[in-house]
């Protein structure tokens, strides 16, 4: 692994940068060596840093055959700290930097980086795009997870009870989603006993503002029509339903989006131990087809 900077458009600082490569390469940190093949840049969701997601990245580089970059957004590790008026904007600008000092020009999104590069689409050029389990609202069909008493616990300091609203919220913690505020505010209590427990903890406040900004962009399915950019929404069999029915909806709608579901896989499935997904996205960018469920057109 490989671990590089490079500076925001913006001013704001740097952006902390780690690449995997299949083979060793002589190449300088943060260039593309002549006969080496383009890049993938892999954009993570929210509440987690981007080391979460090597062991997943070194398993896509290698199945590939081609570089992949995983950097750290805004307000993470050595990154730059989310400016004031974050918006999607911040992050397009984040991710376009990032594709052009590495040499890339396909993206994997996770989540909130699904919304990321979805909208990044949109407006700028990317070869192939795949995401898993992305954060769109549509026609305000996430309006619902979002809960006032998440940002009010999380400016008065009151951590486990903001932890306890995300989860309950976005039911992305599976079977523990459902479980009594009660309970969710004991088990953030022991979970900040650990590394990544605490580390959650630290990154509430982004979560806030990532959220906001993924109702603040709110689209309709028309919004996505000229999207050009050949597009995989993947969906884990025991994710939460409502990423599905936003990627069943775009799909039937834009002709350059396709939908599948990844059985077996939960809303963390590039987390998680495990190849199956890597290589059902190292199948589409590699051009191989793609099987959709029925009744949606390709």
């Amino acid at each position: 692994m490989e671990t590089w900077t490079v500076e925001t458009n913006d001013g704001g600082g740097q952006l902390e940068v780690h690449t995997f490569r299949p083979a060793s390469s002589a190449s300088l940190p943060g260039s593309k060596a002549p006969a080496e093949p383009a890049g993938v840049v892999l954009v993570h969701g929210t509440l987690v840093t981007d080391s979460l997601y090597w062991p997943f990245a070194r398993t896509l580089s290698v199945m590939l055959g081609r570089p992949v970059h995983s950097y750290n957004r805004r307000g993470r590790g050595h990154s730059a700290p989310q400016p004031p008026g974050y918006s999607v904007d911040t992050e397009i600008a984040d991710l376009q930097t990032v594709m052009e000092h590495s040499g890339s020009t396909d993206v994997v999104a996770h989540s909130y980086g699904g919304f990321v590069a979805l909208q990044a689409a949109r407006r700028a050029r990317i070869n192939k795009l795949v995401t898993y389990d992305a954060a769109v609202s549509l026609s305000g069909n996430l309006s619902s997870r979002w809960r006032p008493e998440l940002e009010e616990a999380v400016t008065s300091g009151q951590l486990d009870h903001a932890w306890a609203h995300l989860v309950q919220g976005l039911g992305t913690a599976g079977p523990i989603s459902y479980l009594p505020m009660g309970a969710l505010r004991a088990l953030s209590v022991l979970s900040a006993r650990t590394r990544l427990g605490l580390e959650m903890r630290s990154l509430l406040p982004t979560a806030v503002t990532e959220m906001r900004a993924v109702l603040d962009a709110d689209a309709h399915l028309h919004d996505f029509m000229k999207l050009s950019t050949p597009t995989l929404m993947l969906s884990g069999g025991w994710s939460p339903s409502y990423f599905a029915e936003t990627g069943r909806m775009l799909a039937g709608a834009v002709p350059a989006i396709s939908f599948a579901v990844v059985p077996l896989q939960f809303h963390e499935g590039p987390l998680r131990p495990g190849k199956r997904l890597a290589a059902r996205i190292a199948r589409f960018l590699s051009g191989n087809p793609v099987e959709q469920e029925p009744g949606i057109a390709t």
